[in-house]
């Protein structure tokens, strides 16, 4: 099948960027220094972000959201992240995996229900796949499912889960089947304060350390049948789409750091004098910073084709994994480079590369190693 693609940049993309940069700038940039040493999840600032809509950015209107479609997603996650990418996963895992959830498989009465606070920040989201032991193989996951009456009960833990701790709702994946059966796995939406619904460890990562990442505890934690997504047994099925958009997300995660840094090197270039010239003119320098634009301009056009087609409701799980595969890489090719172009500058918390060369590496691991993408990749490319 031949298809056309059209990325001119239209209006709405335009002011979307131009709000999210300047929002970014004014309230993000001078507190990631703060929030990155202590670890703090700023629950405040997502509260502002949902006063600008960018919390249910591809929520229809009549559910509470800005009914915007994913080339403005990507702008959004991109403009944040070229100023914290903490920032950007929190915002991309609370539209895409979460609130992208219930959208693409609640019904009616559970939209009506949770996509409203979920659009305006007033409830933060989570969404729970992996655990201990299953991290790539989630068809072995332990969680259980068993019906009671008219409830489940939930018994087992996630592990790995952006907002774990301070998410108000979290869309679970549950075993209900057999284990290993992809048949076998429900989508169960909890609610913060549902009795043995709890959080656990707190890790402590190398980047993105704004971004909440604990365990979920569930010990017969009573849920109503009420709040399954979908029927009995679509859990899988329903997180691998989910994860096709997912991609998309931290592909454009991976395209924010990535400028970010670059947008750094390339003034620390022009500024930094040795020898009587700035470095930027030396040819050693010159051409890493060409490398990087082009690898940043390869990375974006694959990710406005995936986009593109998820907009148009077309088949894209090649092209998101392709977007997600490459981008995630060039973040962490370019947030290295600019490291060294830095020097030992570079190497000091004074400076922000370090900052995006610690971040970007979540990029190649969260939703899909680099290495599953390839099997992704393959297998598309292989059933044809």
């Amino acid at each position: 099948m031949s298809v056309s693609y059209n990325f001119s940049e239209t209006e709405t993309q335009v002011n979307v960027k131009a709000m999210v940069r300047d929002f970014a700038e004014k309230h993000i940039r001078p507190n990631i220094m703060e929030w990155d040493e202590a670890q703090t999840f700023p629950v405040e600032l997502f509260k502002q972000l949902g006063e600008l809509g960018l919390m249910g950015v591809l929520v229809p209107e009549e559910y509470g959201g800005s009914g915007l479609g994913y080339q403005e997603y990507v702008d959004v996650i991109v403009e944040v992240a070229r100023v914290c990418g903490s920032i950007g996963l929190s915002l991309a895992a609370h539209n895409s995996l979460c609130t992208g959830h219930i959208l693409a498989f609640g019904n009616d009465e559970q939209k009506q229900k949770w996509l409203p606070k979920l659009a305006t920040a007033e409830w933060i989201g989570a969404w729970g796949l992996t655990e201990a032991n299953t991290g790539s193989d989630a068809l072995r996951m332990m969680t259980t499912a068993i019906e009671d009456g008219d409830d489940y009960i939930i018994n087992g833990s996630k592990n790995w889960i952006t907002h774990g701790k301070s998410g108000d709702i979290a869309v679970v994946m549950v075993r209900t089947g057999e284990q290993g059966s992809s048949k076998g796995i429900s989508a169960i939406v909890v609610e913060r304060g549902t009795p043995g619904f709890s959080a656990g460890k707190k890790e402590n990562k190398l980047g993105m350390r704004a971004s909440e990442t604990t365990e979920m505890i569930f010990d017969n934690c009573r849920v109503p049948k009420a709040n399954l997504l979908g029927n009995v047994g679509e859990g899988f099925k329903q997180a691998m789409k989910v994860l096709d958009g997912g991609r998309i997300s931290i592909a454009a995660l991976g395209l924010g750091i990535a400028k970010g840094a670059f947008d750094a090197a390339v003034s620390y270039s022009k500024q930094r004098q040795q020898f009587g010239q700035p470095i930027s003119s030396f040819q050693a320098i010159s051409f890493k910073l060409a490398d990087m634009a082009t690898e940043i301009e390869a990375a974006e056009l694959l990710i406005r084709q995936a986009a593109d087609l998820k907009n148009r409701h077309l088949p894209m799980t090649k092209e998101s994994a392709m977007a997600k595969y490459f981008s995630s890489e060039v973040a962490v090719k370019v947030a290295t480079e600019a490291v060294q172009i830095f020097g030992g500058y570079g190497y000091t918390k004074d400076f922000p590369v370090e900052k995006f060369y610690r971040d970007s590496k979540l990029c190649t691991i969260g939703e899909g190693t680099s290495e599953i993408q390839k099997i992704v990749i393959a297998r598309e490319i292989l059933s044809k």
